[in-house]
């Protein structure tokens, strides 16, 4: 098993004798961050193929060609498989065994036990690599925090290390996403550095609506119509009603129609749910992978179908306004309740 310094140094500058890198453990996030290193390395033309592991376990045979078979356009290519698991021992063994692998193949998986087939075979490889993610302490999250911000140009002292590592809940994607949204604002980068203030760090996280929406979402998603009246209040006394709730509602049900999908086909919950709400903050995809197990896709078209009239209505008449929006709210969130 690679150590931390050995598995990003494989991950940035990949060796094509390596054939399957293994990011596995309880700290999914920290595997998807080394998963996007390789990413990087690959280069932004590079094609990534994304297979599910039910797939794997119905066509041994898969993984192997896919590692095996160029893209279309002759340019590079990698394999990632999200939620694998024992089961899909067959596939990778084909993979290591077979003649030809020319593309990188990354498996994710969650917190797999020592005893693990997968991570025996492939701890005795050495075409490949694994890698296990434990859960970062608050110290050492707010020392990634300082890291990142020092590749974007930031200089983050320890407090607001600590408040980044807060907001970020503890997913390092999240924490990425805030600090390239901190340099974009104070317009840092590595050769002109920026020493962060408070003042600073308030303005990207206040004020956006965003976290004050969510609520409303999650009320009419999770079908409480109690709480729905009393975000509408709220929200009509900060002016934020009519097209400006209907989008946001938008936001939640778009990518949940595209999670429902995979979800349908074999793919896991949080599997669909990291795919489609990767630009959703933390409690935001929490919402939507509870959400989407909730919703049949035919409820879920419905809905954005109605809410896409209304958003056309309110952009291009004087009509009823904010009290067809709140109805049209109120009707969804009672839809959802009733299949609790």
């Amino acid at each position: 098993m690679a150590k931390s310094a050995a598995i990003e140094r494989a991950l940035d500058r990949i060796d094509p004798a390596i054939r399957c890198y293994l990011l596995y453990g309880a700290d999914e996030s920290g595997s998807r961050a080394l998963a996007r290193r390789l990413e990087i390395a690959m280069g932004a033309e590079a094609e990534r193929i994304d297979l599910e592991p039910t797939r794997l376990v119905a066509d041994t045979a898969l993984l192997a060609d896919e590692a095996a078979s160029m893209s279309m356009f002759g340019g590079a290519r990698h394999i990632r498989v999200e939620g694998v698991t024992d089961s899909c021992l067959a596939a990778v063994e084909a993979l290591m065994e077979a003649p030809a692998a020319g593309n990188p193949v990354v498996l994710i998986a969650g917190a797999l036990k020592k005893d693990a087939k997968l991570v025996k075979r492939l701890d005795a490889d050495k075409a490949a690599m694994t890698f296990q993610s434990w859960p970062p302490s608050d110290a050492d999250f707010d020392r990634l925090a300082v890291q990142l911000g020092r590749e974007q140009g930031l200089r983050i002292d320890e407090d607001i290390a600590r408040r980044l590592a807060e907001s970020a809940e503890g997913d390092r994607a999240v924490l990425a996403s805030e600090i390239v949204k901190l340099a974009l604002y104070v317009d840092a980068a590595p050769e002109r550095p920026v020493a962060v203030t408070h003042a600073q760090f308030d303005a990207i996280t206040a004020g956006n609506g965003e976290a004050d929406l969510s609520r409303f979402v999650d009320a009419v998603t999770g079908g409480d119509p109690a709480r729905l009246e009393a975000e509408l209040a709220r929200l009509a006394g900060e002016g934020q009603e009519g097209i400006t709730l209907v989008r946001a509602l938008l936001r939640r049900l778009l990518p949940m129609a595209a999670a429902r999908a995979e979800l349908d086909r074999g793919a896991s919950p949080g599997m669909a749910t990291e795919r489609h709400g990767r630009a959703m903050a933390l409690k935001d995809r929490k919402g939507l992978e509870r959400d989407v197990v909730r919703w049949p896709a035919a409820r879920i078209a419905r809905a954005i179908e109605r809410l896409g009239a209304l958003d056309r209505e309110l952009r291009h008449t004087a009509g009823a306004g904010t009290i067809a929006a709140d109805a049209e709210f109120f009707a969804i969130a009672r839809a959802a309740g009733r299949r609790r």
